[in-house]
């Protein structure tokens, strides 16, 4: 297996299955994560292509767009990099990467552990936050057709998995939910160092947010 040649193949590919993606989770989202997991990987002893194609893999098809089937992006990385020939050390750990990676409501335990699984797991949650995170966020629940705001509903920080999955709550209150959380769940040093800057400039823009809402500024 030529590395350069499977990871050109794997952008195609990524491209192609993501074209018509919903606009946070598309092959923007990808590449971003992907420059992310680099940037990390600099700082770390790892193997360099698994990370490449874990981040590139990572949301091939994301259960929220395939009717909560969490089997369907493992399957279909596994199916593409079989075609092209990777070794099973690496598809196996690609897969387990795509496996452990998700959020679901911060209450998943990981089954499977690995610095490679922490930078891309850094990677992903990076573009989760700061201004990219609060667009992406934003335009999901348009895409869902939920709530800008509800000061009537709360969040909810103790939702189990499948409610986390099924949450029709304001978009507003991901905020508290996901995107506030994540500065204290990542991996790496790097990760760390990125999201306390991305973190203070929501928090900045939170503030922004109830001020504008109740007309004081």
């Amino acid at each position: 297996m030529n590395n350069t040649d499977i990871i050109s193949k794997t952008i195609t590919f990524v491209k192609e299955k993501l074209k018509n993606a919903e606009g946070g989770h598309d092959w923007f989202h990808i590449e971003r994560v992907y420059k992310n997991a680099l940037l990390i990987a600099k700082h770390e002893t790892c193997n360099e292509i698994i990370v490449k194609l874990g981040a590139l893999l990572h949301d091939i098809a994301d259960s929220k767009f395939n009717n909560g089937d969490e089997a369907v992006g493992p399957e279909t990385a596994r199916a593409f990099l079989e075609a092209e020939g990777v070794e099973e050390e690496i598809v196996s750990h690609v897969i387990k990467i795509i496996e452990n990676i998700s959020y679901k409501g911060g209450n998943f335990e990981k089954g499977f552990s690995s610095i490679e699984l922490d930078i891309v797991q850094d990677a992903d949650r990076l573009d989760a936050i700061g201004a990219i995170g609060i667009a992406r966020m934003f335009n999901y629940g348009g895409f869902k057709n939920r709530a800008l705001y509800d000061p009537n509903i709360a969040p909810n920080l103790k939702m189990t998995k499948e409610e986390y999955k099924k949450s029709n709550a304001s978009t507003f209150n991901h905020f508290y939910e996901k995107l506030l959380l994540l500065k204290d769940k990542m991996n790496t040093l790097t990760g760390k160092e990125i999201a306390l800057e991305r973190h203070r400039f929501m928090e900045t823009y939170i503030a922004q947010f109830y001020a504008e809402w109740d007309g004081e500024k």
